[in-house]
């Protein structure tokens, strides 16, 4: 049976394309997709939606010199309509938004090019934006931009994102009053009067579905209602265009039924991660092409099969970057893209006379900036790979532009930064060679809590209170992700505080993942202290010891360091870090922050010993600290020659 051509069928108020295999139904000209018809199935999206409420690009912008990470929400309505590419093989159209100074503090200063593509033969769709800034235009602040699908509640109850994140969802009407019941934020509900039984005293909280950039490639929904079931799938190929680098986290799917494509947000960072542009700064950025992808069961195929085939159609994709098939011009193909190679090592001479292969490291291009710039990074193109065992890498299909290039290797603390600018050309292939990257390091360590991987995973997560779980996560690896763990600090230590011994506390049962504040009355918080005790066998008063402190999220939080003496002015303070709110929001981690405290040994005595981490702010439960590793290290032992050679390495 030959495979049909595409056909565009072009009316007053709508855009039809048809390949035989799906019909894509547009706004014309606002380029809101209203219907999307597969397998027998009329309408997959939310027929009781209005239609520019089923499938959308949005936006969320405010004008500069405004605070905070909210703003006027914007559904993009094009006004212009254009077919870019019409044939049997490929109809690519394109809906644009123009701005004047007419439209000045209405709309966001954005020229904006919405554009949906469908190929022959293919079980699914194409949809990328070019936004663009003019250089005399106004500034202004981008919160969010992402694409939304809402789907139909009837027909789509089983979501996937993981092979260990999927699970039968509630309907939307159960989150509503009546039926479910608000928790300490609106967006997390307590279901006490579920349409299904089954529901009943489970948490519904899209927060519970976020995920690392690094791992949301493929993320969906399954129609078991129909035979044979359908999938709907958001597929996004490649990272280059998402902000904030390769552990930087996203909602994904959630009760709706609901999709996103995500790709500007600051979610579990805060406002570091709102670009804000200035009167006078030109920028364009293509945001996509992401692919939605529709399968469906063949005779005798169990319905969670195609949660299996959209991980296979995934891969296809990210092995299929850059297309080839857009047809901007902003989107350059493989041959307009260079590359990059080499290897990275890792010099720490109190771990091994060796340089030692960076293994598993993330290692990536951004924009040039500081050491560890990348994590804030929200207005251009990122490139990320990891090494391989011996620490080689290779970066492909990289934009022409200038970069750094950046990375960070999990089990040891700090930041990369090449010393060079990398410049990319069409075709470029840049070899670096050995890279050493010599993390900070004074002394032999005396003691470690944790491990250096930008996460609080490792340390004690408590069971949820019975009566807020959320079944996906009960003995499941990110157990971090049920509501309401901050509570439990309290009645774990209802009195005092953690108090951990060096050389008898285990840090996976005995460190809690969250230094929050503890709920003393109704609305009323108090800050903590926490306790490192530890024994030195001798001390070199003269000399300075190290306290390492790497954080893994930070909201509204400070760090006080003291030495035996609480009572003292503190040895360190941070001040107020942090707007991640991940302790909310199930997070495990946000920015990471990396302290060096300078402790003089004339602080320290011979025996017992106790650092305290003092968080005192607290007018919220969810202020607070996830530590993702600290260390005491001793004076320096190298001689004074072996210095030398370690730092000119």
């Amino acid at each position: 049976m030959p495979v049909i051509g595409v056909q565009l069928h072009t009316q007053d108020t709508h855009v039809m394309i048809d390949n035989g295999i799906l019909q894509l139904t547009l706004l014309n000209p606002d380029g809101i997709v209203t219907g999307i018809r597969y397998n027998g199935i009329d309408n997959l999206l939310e027929v009781l939606n209005g239609e520019d409420n089923r499938g959308y690009w949005d936006l969320v912008w405010n004008s500069p010199g405004t605070p905070g990470t909210t703003g006027s929400f914007d559904v993009i309505k094009g006004t212009s309509f254009k077919v870019i590419v019409e044939n049997e093989d490929q109809v690519e159209v394109s809906f644009t938004r123009t701005w004047d100074s007419s439209q000045e503090g209405k709309l966001v200063p954005l020229n904006i090019d919405k554009r949906f593509i469908v190929l022959r033969g293919c079980s699914g769709f194409y949809t990328y934006a070019i936004y663009e800034h003019l250089k005399d235009w106004p500034g202004f602040n981008l919160a969010e931009t992402r694409i939304a699908f809402k789907l139909r509640k009837d027909k789509f109850h089983y979501m996937a994102m993981a092979d260990n994140r999927q699970r039968y969802m509630p309907l939307p009407d159960d989150r509503l009053s009546g039926r479910g019941q608000a928790l300490a934020y609106p967006e997390a509900v307590l279901l006490v009067n579920p349409v299904e039984p089954d529901f009943k005293g489970e948490v519904d909280d899209k927060y519970q579905y976020s995920c690392d950039n690094k791992d949301s490639q493929v993320h969906g929904w399954i129609c078991t209602t129909d035979q044979p079931a359908v999938g709907f799938w958001m597929v996004t190929p490649s990272n280059e265009f998402r902000s904030g680098g390769p552990v930087k986290q996203n909602l994904t799917s959630h009760v709706g039924p609901t999709t996103l494509a995500v790709f500007l947000s600051a979610h579990y960072t805060g406002e570091d991660l709102v670009p804000k542009f200035s009167a006078g700064e030109a920028w364009k950025k293509v945001f996509g092409p992401v692919f939605i992808y529709l399968n469906c069961t063949m005779d005798g195929d169990e319905p969670l099969s195609l949660w299996e085939d959209a991980k296979q159609q995934m891969i296809i994709e990210v092995q299929s970057w850059p297309y080839t098939f857009p047809a901007s011009d902003d989107f350059p193909k493989s041959n307009q893209r260079g590359n990059v190679n080499g290897r990275l090592l890792v010099n720490d001479r109190y771990v091994s006379d060796d340089n030692i292969p960076a293994n598993g490291a993330y290692i990536g291009l951004a924009p040039p900036g500081n050491v560890g710039s990348w994590q804030r990074e929200c207005k251009d193109y990122q490139f990320w790979t990891k090494t391989d065992i011996n620490g080689y890498f290779l970066i492909n299909d990289i934009r022409p532009g200038d970069y750094n290039l950046y990375a960070w290797v999990p089990g040891f603390i700090g930041d990369y930064q090449y010393s060079a600018a990398i410049t990319i050309t069409p075709g470029s292939e840049i070899e670096v060679g050995d890279l050493v990257y010599k993390p900070p390091r004074n002394g032999p360590t005396l003691w470690e809590i944790g491990i250096p991987d930008r996460s609080a995973a490792e340390f004690y997560v408590p069971d949820p209170n019975p009566k807020y779980i959320n079944k996906v996560y009960v003995n499941h690896p990110d157990r971090f992700r049920q509501y309401g763990l901050w509570e439990r600090y309290a009645e774990l230590y209802p009195n005092e505080d953690l108090v951990y011994t060096v050389g008898t506390s285990d840090y996976k049962k005995d460190w809690f993942f969250a230094q929050v504040t503890r709920k003393i009355d109704t609305n009323k918080y108090q800050g903590t202290t926490w306790q490192i005790r530890f024994k030195l066998d001798n001390v070199d008063q003269g000399s300075s010891y190290k306290l390492r402190v790497a954080i893994a999220s930070a909201t509204f939080s400070e760090l006080q360091v003291q030495i035996n003496d609480p009572k003292t002015n503190p040895l360190f303070s941070s001040g107020l870090i942090g707007r991640d709110n991940s302790i909310a929001r199930h997070g495990i981690h946000g920015l990471y922050w990396l302290y060096n405290v300078d402790v003089p040994g004339k602080l320290l005595v011979q025996g017992d010993n106790t650092i305290f981490l003092t968080q005192p702010r607290s007018s919220s439960p969810f202020q607070g600290i996830m530590y993702d590793y600290i260390r005491l290290e001793g004076p320096s032992k190298l001689s004074s020659n072996e210095e030398y050679m370690s730092s000119t390495l």
